[in-house]
């Protein structure tokens, strides 16, 4: 524990939701949720004005489009929240070179091994001047916690929310955790939580109450002792600044469950593809394939194989997902694929016969797909003797959403940058507006118009603030304290 609150967490406010908003002019001010639309679709995020319908992130869409019927629902675009991603940590990378990212819109910082504060008064300054940086740069809005701990600098954050800060001196933390629920700690989750509940103990205070022996009792050795350590407020985690990743993996939950064992193939082969794009952006190779199947009736199944050495070759990894499919019973429906790569490596171990099956495959695999995508939409039989001319099981329509996902960017010849609003019944609406636009009209269009097509997303910013100097020279226009949401407690 530290003497000083020079540990800092910041949590960008509803990240995806306030992109999209800042992205849409129209979409300001109101309810956003951004996740699967689909009937099995799950909330991601769901923006301050929908949040007060009740919707909230990892509930189901269909819920959620009950309680907000009214609210624009957009499928994510992770090409932009990356982006913006990258530039909210390039700023925290200029704090301090300990930074620990936890998501795409989470971190904390080390602010004293950056030599950037020392004292809470130095602390809280560093802070306003971040969440002054982020929104100069990226046009939104972060919440910051500040403490000794980690553990008090994130709920300090959340606290904060939205759009605030929020600076927890050392030496208060017990009278500020004391009234808090004990769902506030780390690693009490709602099964934990209602085991204590049941013995009695519903707040921190609580916790403390009933003393380390009986949160042992309860709990066992391990987790009794920590969880009555972070109640007393002690946490002496280290800021970290390289989280090596153990795995990487992609997964897909279908709207409709798959029977056809052609189909499920092609999806595995184009979820390896995807893992192995993740593989190779972050620099990685893999040694171990597994696949995740989620059949009809809830159970999952996990198979692995262990490669020669790492690889992050797409054939190598479209292989040896599609070799595991063949063990697996796929009879009465599959509900959800995914294929992961473990055993990471920052090298790749060259396979002489797999790129020797890769370049002897590539026109057979070429032609094979040209046969599936054949005009006339039927796909060869798969290998649960299905009659060869039966149609593919995406209709037209499901292609066309997939095309023109809801809240995806697109380019039209005559009317410009647009995004769509929703496909259906061979048509697309498009609303044709800009960041920092006035809110744009709508247009409709055939899903086969020539002159609109997808494109990537524009910045949020059009010339955020040059931050190359900050923090020793913030720019005085910017330097002064901003209005908070939060507040800060002695």
């Amino acid at each position: 524990m530290r003497a000083a609150p020079t540990i800092l967490h910041l949590d960008m406010d509803a990240f995806y939701a306030s992109a999209e908003q800042a992205a849409k002019p129209s979409l300001r001010g109101k309810p956003v949720v951004v996740g699967g639309l689909g009937p099995r679709g799950v909330v991601a995020t769901a923006s301050y004005e929908a949040r007060r319908f009740g919707v909230h992130s990892a509930m189901p869409t269909a819920q959620a489009r009950r309680l907000a019927p009214n609210a624009a629902y957009l499928v994510p675009r992770f090409q932009l929240y990356r982006t913006v991603s990258d530039q909210v940590m390039e700023l925290l990378a200029r704090l301090s070179p300990l930074v620990e990212p936890l998501s795409l819109d989470e971190a904390f910082v080390d602010l004293e091994a950056g030599g950037t504060a020392d004292d809470a008064a130095s602390a809280r300054e560093i802070g306003e001047q971040l969440r002054t940086a982020i929104k100069a740069v990226t046009g939104l809005t972060g919440s910051v916690g500040l403490a000794g701990s980690k553990m008090l600098a994130k709920i300090a954050s959340e606290e904060a929310k939205p759009d605030g800060l929020l600076l927890i001196e050392p030496g208060t933390e017990r009278a500020l955790l004391a009234p808090m629920p004990v769902r506030i700690l780390p690693g009490v989750g709602p099964a934990t939580a209602d085991h204590l509940r049941r013995a009695g103990m519903t707040t921190v205070d609580d916790l403390v109450e009933a003393g380390e022996d009986e949160l042992v009792r309860l709990l066992g050795k391990a987790h009794g002792g920590s969880l009555h350590r972070m109640a007393l407020g002690y946490d002496d985690r280290p800021v970290v600044a390289e989280r090596d990743a153990k795995s990487v993996s992609v997964e897909d939950t279908f709207d409709a469950d798959l029977h056809d064992r052609v189909r499920i193939r092609t999806e595995v082969e184009r979820l390896a593809d995807r893992c192995v794009q993740r593989l190779r952006g972050a620099g990685r190779s893999g040694r171990t394939v597994v696949l995740k199947v989620r059949r009809y009736d809830f159970s999952t199944l996990t198979r692995s194989e262990t490669l020669r050495g790492p690889t992050d070759d797409p054939t190598v990894v479209r292989e040896a997902a599609a070799r595991l499919l063949e063990a697996v019973d796929t009879t009465g429906g599959v509900r959800l694929l995914g294929v992961g790569v473990t055993g990471l490596a920052d090298y790749t171990q060259e396979d002489l016969f797999a790129q020797a099956a890769g370049e002897r495959t590539a026109a057979e695999e070429a032609a094979g797909r040209s046969a599936e995508e054949s005009a006339d939409g039927t796909a060869p039989a798969g290998d649960d003797g299905g009659d060869p001319g039966a149609p593919v099981a995406e209709t037209a329509e499901q292609r066309a959403a997939r095309r023109w996902p809801a809240g995806h960017d697109v380019h039209h010849e005559t009317y410009g940058h647009g995004w769509v609003q929703g496909s259906g019944v061979g048509r697309v609406t498009v609303r044709f507006e800009e960041p920092g636009s006035a809110p744009g009209r709508v247009r409709t269009f055939r899903i086969d118009d020539p002159e609109l097509r997808p494109a990537d997303p524009l910045p949020l910013v059009r010339d955020p603030v040059d931050y190359s100097s900050w923090p020793a020279s913030l720019p005085k226009s910017l330097s002064g304290p901003i209005s908070s949401g939060g507040e800060s407690r002695p």
